[in-house]
């Protein structure tokens, strides 16, 4: 199991967030993200939002650190990207 987080450097909502992805499912998202207590609502097409304050958590439980842009390169190459739609509203981290 590989899970990917980014450096919490997305705005929203009076915060900042981190990206949580799998390279693998999104079964085995849904089940990490479980395990951290991280609710479901925080999903987004393809990732978990994370704030900032969670970051540490999801590294301690064994996501790996990566750049952004690494994180986008795992997650289209793994086919698991989902883009967001032309004129969809932006959400916290997203």
């Amino acid at each position: 199991m590989t899970l990917y987080i980014d450096p919490p450097t997305w705005p929203g909502h009076g915060r900042m967030w981190s990206h949580l992805v799998s390279d693998v499912s999104y079964e085995e998202l849904h089940a990490f993200a479980a395990e951290l207590g991280v609710p479901r609502r925080a999903f987004e097409r393809d990732h978990y939002d994370l704030p900032s304050h969670r970051y540490a958590d999801a590294v301690g439980a064994g996501a790996v650190e990566v750049g952004s842009k690494e994180l986008l390169r795992r997650l289209t190459e793994a086919g698991l990207r989902r883009p967001k739609h032309r004129g969809a509203g932006r959400t916290a981290g997203g």
